[in-house]
């Protein structure tokens, strides 16, 4: 019998400190880094170790799984109550739940694990894939985070997110056979998690090797970990790791300011914040506002629209250039008071297109304004 060697790749301690680092970067809002490093660091504690496989490397044949958590901003309170009276049960392991009902509703085990989103979805996968014994894909069909399903590049590509598999904190379990299109995925996830305290885990967007090497993006892990990297050596450089991180990734220096305004509604399963910043340094004197749905989505200098997504709007501590902690703000939130350094960076060529603008482009949240590519349309700054 032949051997067929993989070229897997065992993730080190410090690529994955880097890579959390990095992915709450990516995920373009307010992130809880230091709870992912905590993670990470137990889960190795606990001997569990990582594998990571390159997308050119993934067989055709390989079938893969996308882990992810559903927010329901706006949740039905009076369910959390009465669940409590009831003294129901909680799941502590409803993704991997999720997942192996879906391998049970298709018959079929799964080879490798894609990331959804980046942030928190990051962990998500990394601990799917130990779980299961695959490695992760480098890989992403987002590349940021985004507030909807629907917004993915496999959606861009044609595949659908469906079937899938949906569990609940409770041990609920519900298996969706069809769905009209991911916008319809979104609506019923969205559902199940607004009913379900807030939050559900979703086991979608089943795809073959062979459509991984078309319809996601590649090279998302290593991203993550270039940037977190990127800010760590600069810091022990005693460089200034937000003018580092930039540099590294073509980035853009948006703002520099302080948080004035950051004002939170929950609704619709979302988590809608109305941010206001006041200029510090060379942007004193100006204002920057935020448009944040879960995720920072488009930006306005002085009243005028500035960086919007699909490109990546970063929210960053200037002194550490990790993603600002949402530890007491909620996903999304930004800390009043708290110094923040506005960076954007370009989004994947697969967002740039008509479909990728109309998915996630300004009007996608509602803005009769055009697209421009964050580093074409942004200088000169002031």
């Amino acid at each position: 019998m032949m051997i067929v060697r993989r070229n897997f790749r065992v993730l080190s301690r410090q690529e994955l400190i880097d890579m959390m680092v990095g992915a709450a970067i990516q995920s373009s809002r307010s992130s809880l880094t230091e709870e992912m490093i905590a993670q990470i660091d137990q889960a190795l504690a606990q001997g569990k170790r990582f594998r990571m496989i390159a997308v050119k490397d993934v067989p055709d044949d390989w079938l893969t799984v996308v882990p992810s958590g559903v927010g329901g901003g706006g949740a039905w309170d009076y369910v959390t109550e009465r669940t409590k009276r009831q003294k129901l049960p909680t799941e502590q392991t409803a993704m991997l739940a999720a997942v192996h009902a879906l391998s049970r509703h298709v018959g079929r085990a799964f080879n490798g694990v894609v990331r959804s989103e980046a942030g928190w979805a990051t962990i998500d996968a990394l601990m799917t894939a130990n779980a299961l014994d695959v490695p992760v894909i480098d890989g992403c069909m987002t590349g940021r985070s985004v507030p909807s399903m629907q917004q993915s590049t496999t959606f861009i590509a044609g595949i659908p997110g469906a079937p899938g598999a949906l569990a609940t904190q409770w041990g609920d379990m519900v298996v969706i056979e069809k769905a009209a299109d991911d916008f319809r995925l979104e609506d019923i996830a969205r559902g199940v998690a607004v009913a379900s305290g807030g939050a559900v885990e979703l086991a979608s967007n089943m795809l073959t090797g062979a459509q991984v090497k078309t319809a996601i993006i590649s090279g998302a892990f290593s991203q993550a970990m270039l940037l977190g990297r990127t800010v760590r050596e600069a810091r022990v450089r005693g460089q200034d790791p937000v003018a580092a991180m930039i540099k590294s990734a073509n980035g853009v220096l948006l703002f520099t300011g302080r948080v004035a305004k950051s004002d939170m509604r929950k609704e619709g399963g979302f988590n809608w914040v109305d941010v206001v910043l006041q200029g510090t340094g060379r942007f004193s004197g100006h204002v920057y506002k935020v448009f944040v749905k879960n995720e920072n989505m488009l930006t306005w200098l002085d009243g005028k629209p500035d960086a919007m997504a699909p490109d990546f709007i970063a929210n960053l501590d200037p002194a550490t250039g990790h993603a600002l902690s949402s530890k007491d703000v909620g996903m999304g939130g930004y800390p009043m008071g708290a110094e923040v350094a506005m960076v954007g960076l370009p989004a994947s060529p697969l967002w740039r297109t008509a479909r990728g603008i109309e998915l996630v482009g300004p009007r996608a949240f509602g803005f009769d304004i055009d697209y421009v590519p964050v580093e074409a349309g942004q200088r000169p700054r002031v």
